[in-house]
């Protein structure tokens, strides 16, 4: 499957591009990068350096816009670290971003390719709101939109009731959902919101499984990155959630985009709240049906966890095992 994923490289995100790097189902065309966790120009670099650690320095890396369509920035710094990766420190990368902003790459590849590529998005929805002012039709030209975005039925991880992704840029995730309703004839995004991502919790457990998955190298710099990176993470929801480990929402994305069978969606109609005083980029969402207007997005309602995490653990582990090892 000919994959864009768009980021804002964070730790969710890095492993979910390593994923992406491992399944032999997928073919990363580009990664477009926008701000989120971070400011876009970090991401950038975090995305350029982690793709070098694996040898993918083929895969082109965009840069695209730095603030959100029509609100300040905010970043996660206290849940990323001030670089994004957490602990982690990985050598600064050999290579610049593309000469292509993320909206003309995400178009001109649709373009060329139509109904090949499939879009992911981990990230707030900045960069395809403005794909979409420059080529409406794009809906029509991808083979499917997977977004990571929002709560639908739990509560929010920014405000009470909503999502980081879709709280950083709200009008831009309406603005998809608009232009993805103004094509009934092409299938809906697919979301996975909170609650199915908060089920693909990572433990120590998991961390162990990996490093045998991966032969338990000496000197792995993969396993370092994750282990740092996941470490920090895992230190933030020990402090805020009551648990030591860490939501992997983007890598389940990812692995959902790739093999639908992994989740169960359900069609409904969802309007994103722009001006409230207590629940601005909230996915309000009709589970009833009260509104009697068409379903516009395909909601995430069941994920099989233990299967994800089971690919997750046999293929980033044989990515770890192959990657260059470092000097002892």
């Amino acid at each position: 499957m000919k994959l864009i994923i768009d980021v804002d490289t964070g730790i969710d995100d890095a492993l979910a591009l390593l994923y992406a790097c491992a399944s032999p189902d997928a073919e990363v065309v580009a990664v477009t990068c926008t701000s989120g966790n971070i400011e876009a120009g970090q991401v950038a670099a975090n995305t350029l350096a982690l793709l070098d650690l694996v040898g993918r320095g083929d895969v082109e890396v965009a840069l695209g816009r730095r603030v959100p369509l029509v609100r300040p920035l905010q970043t996660a710094p206290e849940t990323h670290g001030p670089h994004g990766i957490g602990h982690a420190v990985l050598p600064e990368a050999t290579r610049g971003v593309s000469a292509r902003h993320s909206a003309d790459l995400i178009v001109y590849e649709s373009r060329r390719a139509p109904g090949e590529v499939t879009l992911i998005t981990l990230a707030p929805l900045t960069n395809v709101a403005v794909a979409l002012e420059r080529e409406p039709e794009l809906p029509r030209l991808l083979r499917g939109l997977v977004m990571m975005a929002g709560s639908y039925r739990s509560p929010g991880n920014t405000a009470p009731t909503s999502e980081w992704n879709v709280a950083v840029d709200p009008e831009a995730m309406q603005a998809v959902l608009d232009a993805w309703a103004a094509h009934p004839d092409v299938g809906r995004p697919v979301a996975l919101g909170l609650d199915v991502t908060e089920r693909a919790k990572m433990t120590p457990d998991h961390l162990a499984r990996l490093h045998a998955a991966a032969g338990n190298p000496p000197a792995s710099p993969v396993l370092a990155f994750i282990d740092d990176a996941l470490r920090f993470y895992m230190e933030f929801h020990s402090r805020y959630d009551g648990f030591y480990g860490a939501f992997i929402h983007d890598a389940l994305a990812v692995a959902a985009a790739l093999d639908r069978t992994l989740i169960t969606a359900e069609a409904l109609p969802v309007q994103v709240e722009l001006s409230g005083a207590l629940t601005s980029g909230e996915t309000v969402t009709d589970w009833r049906r009260v509104w009697g207007r068409p379903a516009n997005l395909d909601i995430a309602v069941e994920a099989d966890v233990e299967t994800f995490f089971g690919r997750f653990i046999e293929r980033v582990g044989r990515l770890a095992a192959s990657a260059p090892k470092v000097a002892s």
